[in-house]
């Protein structure tokens, strides 16, 4: 058994696919557009395979993401290097995000970084 993918509702759907595809190399697919009721989404693969579903709709809640909230939390990102994590937490730092830990090794052995990501989401980069 696997996960086949992850969703989530965004507010900008091109925005946040540009932000997935720039700094995380997805790949994705063309825009799924039901007229019947103007939910639209978009599929984002990985290079490991993994993929995000990224969706809108009219008439969503926006609520506040509090970093402390129940449920999912952050999505987390393997970039294969702590070089890497290094590169893409200042890259993303330069590019107006902020940075919430890290880069850093944690008390359980982790090299990874935490940044506020796309409409508030938190993403994690690790080795």
């Amino acid at each position: 058994m696997k996960i086949d993918h992850i969703a989530m509702y965004v507010n900008n759907l091109e925005k946040t696919r540009n932000f997935f595809t720039s700094y995380f190399e997805a790949k994705s697919n063309d825009l799924y557009h039901n007229k019947n009721t103007d939910f639209k989404s978009y599929f984002l693969t990985f290079k490991d395979g993994s993929r995000l579903e990224i969706m809108n709709k009219p008439n969503m809640e926006d609520n506040e993401k509090n970093l402390t909230r129940t449920g999912f939390i952050h999505l987390a990102f393997s970039v294969g290097s702590k070089e890497k994590v290094d590169e893409l937490t200042q890259q993303l730092a330069n590019d107006g995000f902020k940075v919430i830990s890290g880069p850093r090794t944690t008390g359980d052995g982790y090299y990874e970084s935490c940044i506020i990501g796309i409409e508030g989401n938190q993403i994690e980069i690790t080795i």
